[in-house]
């Protein structure tokens, strides 16, 4: 995209999450040109463009979670005027939990252009880098901090069949990985992901028992995982489906008790996950001649 055709719009310009030379030419210059830079942290924005040997052209403005539903329509005023608004975070893509997301639905609202100059993912990196199937996937963000909600959030997700990828803090992923494991199975596949691009990138993979325990283990050693962290759990393995012709003596029993064929038919064959019609095929003709 020109210059000219981002001119009047909201940019969401992706950050490197951790090796500068990631960084976009077009982030480089989209710093140096635009009428407001909207940043998550207005001194980290100043330390990478001194990294990157740029120097912010326009206004810079604080842009965090405190403060964007209240500052939005001030930034967006500027895109009505015909100005050039970045959006930019600590690190990877505005809007994925970090700020960007209210001054999103806000520009939709009041029907203003919203692109993206697009970048380094934390979580596509972490899904990429964590041997786990990527065909289909869920982002789940952070898993919360309290034992009853966290345990609701995990429970929920028990039978989810895609890949999921969290954040967690340093601080919380011990007991995290326990709450997962304890939660989704502690043979389930899993990966954790930290310092992503970074000097002392790692990536632990495991069950989540195995990586619970390592995760422990580190800890009282005083090498605990420390930085950025991507936890990458494989989805539910498949309910195997039991073949029709195993269900027939349950529901023949059943009939037998007194109740009516069809019913039966109906509430076994849902519970298995079975046609319904087969199965009443095959109950009928195993049915003991009159």
């Amino acid at each position: 995209m020109s210059r000219d055709a981002e001119a009047g719009s909201v940019v969401l310009a992706a950050t490197p999450i951790g090796n500068v030379e990631d960084a976009s030419p077009r982030l480089l210059r989209l710093l140096q040109g635009a009428d407001v830079v909207a940043a998550e942290d207005t001194r980290r924005l100043h330390g990478l463009a001194g990294r990157l040997g740029v120097k912010v052209g326009g206004r810079v403005v604080s842009y965090h979670e405190h403060n964007e539903r209240d500052r939005a329509d001030d930034l967006l005023d500027v895109v009505a005027d015909g100005g050039t608004v970045v959006v930019v975070t600590d690190a990877g893509m505005p809007a994925v939990s970090d700020p960007g997301f209210r001054l999103v639905e806000r520009a939709v609202e009041r029907g203003l252009p919203v692109t993206a100059a697009p970048g380094a993912s934390a979580v596509l990196t972490a899904l990429a880098l964590s041997g786990l199937p990527t065909d289909r996937f869920t982002f789940d963000g952070f898993v919360p901090r309290k034992a009853g909600d966290r345990n609701r959030f995990l429970g929920a997700l028990a039978t989810e069949p895609r890949t999921m990828v969290f954040f967690e803090a340093p601080h919380r992923v011990v007991e995290t990985l326990g709450a997962m494991s304890q939660a989704l199975g502690s043979d389930r596949p899993a990966a954790v992901c930290r310092e992503l691009t970074k000097t002392y990138e790692e990536v632990l993979r495991g069950t989540l028992g195995e990586l619970a325990a390592l995760a422990g283990e580190r800890a009282e050693t005083g090498a605990g995982l420390r930085g950025e962290i991507c936890v990458v759990v494989g989805g539910a393995p498949a309910a195997e489906v039991p073949r029709v012709e195993d269900l027939v003596p349950e529901v023949l029993d059943r009939v037998t008790a007194g109740e009516r064929l069809k019913a039966v038919v109906a509430e076994v064959a849902t519970a298995a996950g079975v046609p319904k019609r087969d199965l009443y095929s095959a109950a009928l003709s195993a049915r003991p001649a009159k």
